[in-house]
């Protein structure tokens, strides 16, 4: 059963881009599915009717949060409220808009230049397949929100980003660099890769909003799907939209591991999962073999 526990103040959980780039391609842990309907959050999106941007912040290992997201789109699908799906998993410039339902998936990926997808490429389509499929068959669009990788360096260079965030909200940005790299990366290292962060929120808030002003009819919202830190209301892509832009976040955790408790949401769940892999230890291995590679 999906269930809610109240989001209070920040603590910053997100993969940084390249130690996603580097480890959600080794595989995900598959859990059992969660229910196909859950009232509360049926409820919910009840209650979000007419909301232009609905933001929904995933633990990229867990199957039950892709299958929340897959039950989304087809709920809000069927009832004609889904102008348009923004995922983090495709670069911007992606877009099934000119595919019909019965798109073979080969060229839906084709398409949403999938193998060139958001964190550097390659993100797992067993996982995101069905989210964008389901969507695909409504004659529903899906776009691709990220920043593409070849910009990447340009933004590390940014130092407007440095000023988008109060202090406190871009300190947050630095510790999740240095966390989320298990203190491995070097400290001259942590502004820049927190400007492509930033970078990564500017760019999917702007399809999003987009989307919304292009093709939203009255009574439907667009879904943006991305991982939990890019989602919070607090640093993440909310703080990036326009001026009077309706937006709701909901956030998702495993049971196993209740660590978004303190991420600001509007609506935070917790869905059945497993215990977090230990990135650290995958990460370390890594870059020790890359080290004992070198001359």
């Amino acid at each position: 059963m999906w269930t809610s526990v109240s989001a209070a103040q920040p603590r910053l959980f997100f993969k940084p881009w390249a130690l996603a780039a580097a480890l959600l391609l080794g595989g995900c842990a598959h859990q059992a599915a969660a229910p196909a309907a859950d009232p509360p959050w049926l409820q919910t999106l009840g209650q979000w009717r007419g909301t232009s941007l609905i933001l929904l912040g995933e633990q990229h290992d867990q199957a039950a949060h892709h299958r929340w997201e897959a039950d989304t789109v087809s709920s809000l699908a069927a009832q004609g409220r889904l102008a348009a799906v923004v995922l983090e998993m495709a670069a911007a410039g992606g877009s099934t808009s000119a595919l019909q339902a019965d798109a073979t998936e080969a060229e839906v990926k084709a398409a949403l230049l999938w193998e060139q997808g958001g964190a550097g490429g390659g993100w797992p389509w067993q996982d995101y397949g069905p989210v964008v499929m389901s969507a695909v068959r409504a004659r529903v669009p899906v776009l691709g929100g990220n920043l593409p990788r070849t910009q990447m360096k340009t933004a590390m260079a940014e130092n407007r980003y440095d000023a988008h965030l109060d202090q406190a909200g871009w300190q947050l940005q630095l510790d999740a660099i240095r966390n989320g790299h298990c203190g491995l990366l070097p400290e001259s290292q942590f502004a820049p890769m927190a400007r492509i962060q930033l970078a990564r929120d500017e760019t999917m808030a702007g399809v999003a909003a987009a989307a919304v002003r292009d093709l939203a009819g009255p009574g439907q919202s667009v879904l943006l799907i991305a991982g939990r830190g890019h989602v919070r209301a607090d640093i993440g892509v909310p703080t990036w939209l326009p001026a009077g832009l309706a937006a709701k976040v909901a956030i998702a955790q495993s049971d196993k591991a209740r660590d978004a408790t303190q991420m600001k949401a509007d609506r935070l769940l917790t869905l059945p999962g497993s215990a977090p892999e230990d990135h650290c230890t995958q990460l370390r291995q890594q870059w020790q073999g890359r080290a004992a590679a070198r001359p």
